[in-house]
């Protein structure tokens, strides 16, 4: 890019930061003299940007209120499109360098928006409410996210600097298969040569990623999702479950996702095993699901389930007394069914 053009975009963007500048202070920033930002806002104005003069002493420029974001053109659904996503990636964890980049941009946006557009989106953001939590974001560095993202697209191995959650650190080679974003965190999976085996890892504790020599094929069918959601279902907690759930497997399937355990199917229903922190979390899960089902172990989560039935009857009948249950005839009353 030529100086003079790289100077010109360079005054376009100290404009868009918004307010008004001194055709002195201007010189000084780009390091020309007046009679070259003179002539550089006019370029601007020759390509159709609105950029506005204030004469006098201390005159300046500044771009016009309502100017649409250069050089992209957004129409009215464009923008709240692009506004929503940043609130959104945000919420979900999705942004990198901690919510910064997510929020610079939505504030330049937010400030070259026509006034009439600019309230009716900040209208729709103050009132809008959201069913899914919050995350709390686990970023990777940009650096890192991209250079991953290269190899994976190109099969191109990456050497990468790691840090384990035991606090380990170390270079490790690995053909980098794909990315995954899930619950606040990003994940590469691929084929780990220190390992030889696949291996998962958070990209916020991979410090470095440099590109290394030679090409890789990717597995045939292998889906990078299904991969860490596997992975992160291995991961080691303080109690092994094994119970048999009295369904059917696409039953199970459609309610159990693969982050939560391993489904198998035997003669008498499908297995469940998983690995859990709490027992009392998992009696809970396995109570909601509403099927009948056989722990094999731990025989404690036996004990939680009991527990957790005592609970629930308490709860149902504070006061101790015998509740009528509805007649068996009665037409007022019917069973309902639901998957949701």
């Amino acid at each position: 890019m030529a100086r003079p053009t790289a100077r010109v975009l360079a005054l376009l963007e100290i404009l868009q930061a918004g307010g008004g500048f001194t055709v002195a202070d201007l010189a000084g920033r780009l390091g020309v003299d007046e009679r070259t930002v003179r002539r550089y806002a006019g370029h601007l104005a020759d390509l159709g940007i609105p950029v506005e003069a204030r004469r006098g002493r201390y005159g300046g420029y500044r771009l016009a209120p309502g100017y649409k974001l250069p050089p992209l053109m957004l129409t009215d659904e464009e923008a709240v499109a692009v506004m929503l996503g940043l609130v959104a990636a945000t919420r979900a964890g999705l942004v990198t360098a901690e919510g910064a980049a997510a929020e610079s941009a939505t504030a330049k946006i937010r400030r070259v928006l026509p006034a009439v557009l600019a309230r009716r989106i900040d209208s729709l953001l103050a009132t809008v409410d959201f069913t899914a939590p919050v995350r709390k974001p686990a970023p990777p560095g940009i650096e890192v996210l991209l250079v991953l993202a290269e190899a994976a697209r190109h099969q191109q191995p990456v050497s990468i600097a790691y840090t384990t959650w035991r606090g380990r650190s170390g270079e490790r080679r690995l053909d980098p298969y794909g990315l995954v974003f899930h619950a606040g965190r990003w994940y590469v999976t691929g084929h780990d040569h220190n390992r030889r085996a696949v291996r998962t890892f958070r990209l916020d504790r991979i410090g470095t990623a440099r590109p290394a020599q030679g090409r890789f094929d990717i597995p045939a069918g292998f889906d990078p999702t299904t991969q860490v959601l596997a992975g992160l279902a291995a991961v080691p907690y303080a109690h092994d479950i094994s119970v048999v759930l009295h369904t059917s497997l696409g039953q199970a399937q459609r309610r159990i996702p693969p982050s939560v355990g391993t489904l198998t199917e035997v003669p008498d229903g499908v297995r469940l095993t998983a690995r859990a922190e709490r027992l009392d979390g998992a009696a809970q899960m396995l109570a909601g699901l509403g099927w009948p089902f056989t722990i094999d172990r731990p025989d404690k989560l036996k004990d939680e389930i009991r527990a957790l039935a005592a609970r629930l009857l308490t709860d149902a009948n504070p006061e101790g007394k015998q509740q009528p249950g509805p007649a068996r005839n009665d037409p007022g009353t019917s069973p309902t069914t639901s998957d949701e």
